[in-house]
């Protein structure tokens, strides 16, 4: 059966269902879900890229912020935590830069993925490093520990409240079935936390205002804290400040669909194959997180954190000077990950615990935690 028949029967069972039920439904129900599919979505063959298809340097840069954080704790039973993996690219990159390079020993990698299609791939990717990594489906599944956890293009696949400026309130908006079709329908807001979020982030009263609320950042945040007795978080994501995000020009709020390396705003075709996305709001990662005892030490662009780590002396080291014959259409490739995407994306770090942390590498060159 297809997803989009399920949820159907489900509308037509119980009634509209949110934005957010709808796109959760569409992105991770069991096995037809676009995230739960035997179909890896990432790569040439898929939907999109991520920066870690352009060069492995990404993932050894990612390693010496590790580096920095593991002599911050100082503790012999450190662990790195990677949420939504993909293909395993970060971690294969990661990991060859700590062991050969850095040469950290003692610590322990695990991987969150509940795709178990997605999780042979990655192990089959990741074969030389079996003995260090575990494979989990949830975050409860970790016992309590101190480390660091890392994301790549997590958050902005989080399910989303919709809402619009209508008739002079904000209203939520439910999707509902007409003549076999998703239709869209106004309706209450389904939560009071949706209202706080609005009159928090100044979120503009202006009529045909469209955009995204994301509450399970907060969810997000009270899991880690349940599991991270002390250590860091490392954030990968394209987005804004909320005060980017909610801006009154940006009237249709950032909704977008990825379908065969193709954009489109409409999230009713395809569905359950193509992927649903939306920015993130670092101001809310910000806010969320020190709720639960998550401080923020850094905030920065992708490209502004990976030349702060000193991306250029690795170039010249692993590259140039290895005598490459792939030099130039490399040298290309990392382009990308301090311009184009270097740009788009963003890095955050946050840190709990009870220690004064001085500025982290990642940041002396250029730290924007003052736009949040």
């Amino acid at each position: 059966m297809k997803i989009e028949k399920i949820i159907k029967e489900r509308i037509l069972k119980k009634g509209p269902i949110t934005f957010k039920t709808f796109m959760d439904m569409a992105l991770y129900f069991p096995k037809l879900g676009y995230y739960q599919r035997k179909f890896n979505p990432i790569g040439p063959q898929g939907d999109y890229y991520t920066s870690p298809h352009l060069h492995p340097i990404f993932g050894w840069m990612i390693a010496l912020q590790i580096e920095e954080i593991n002599k911050i704790l100082k503790t012999k039973d450190f662990t790195i935590i990677e949420i939504g993996a993909g293909k395993g690219y970060l971690t294969d990159g990661i990991l060859y830069y700590l062991t050969n390079k850095i040469k950290i020993k003692e610590f322990k990698y695990i991987i969150i993925e509940k795709n178990p299609e997605i999780t042979q791939q990655q192990k089959a990717l990741l074969s030389d490093y079996k003995d260090i990594i575990q494979w989990k489906e949830n975050l409860e599944d970790i016992e309590e520990f101190v480390g660091c956890v890392l994301s790549n293009e997590l958050i902005d696949s989080f399910a989303v409240h919709l809402i619009e400026f209508h008739n002079n309130f904000y209203k939520e908006i439910y999707v509902d079935v007409k003549e076999d079709s998703f239709i869209e329908i106004y309706g209450e807001l389904s939560t009071l936390e949706i209202k706080k979020y609005i009159d928090k982030y100044n979120i503009p009263y202006i009529e045909g205002y469209r955009t995204e609320v994301n509450l399970m950042i907060k969810d997000y945040f009270s899991k880690l804290s349940n599991i991270l007795s002390e250590g860091f978080l490392i954030t990968i994501d394209y987005g804004y400040t909320a005060k980017e995000y909610y801006s009154e020009e940006r009237k249709k709020g950032t909704l977008l669909c990825y379908y065969k390396h193709t954009i489109n705003e409409n999230p009713y075709i395809n569905v359950g194959k193509q992927d649903i996305t939306t920015h993130v709001n670092f101001s809310a990662m910000k806010d969320f997180g020190e709720i639960f005892g998550f401080k923020t030490l850094g905030y920065s662009s992708q490209g502004s954190f990976l030349v702060s780590l000193g991306i250029d002396k690795v170039i010249s080291e692993e590259i140039i000077n290895s005598h490459n014959s792939n030099f130039f259409p490399e040298i290309q490739k990392i382009k990308g990950l301090i311009f184009g995407m270097g740009e788009s994306h963003k890095v955050m770090l946050q840190y709990k615990g009870k220690k004064e942390i001085k500025e982290l590498k990642g940041f002396q060159l250029r730290n924007k935690m003052y736009q949040l």
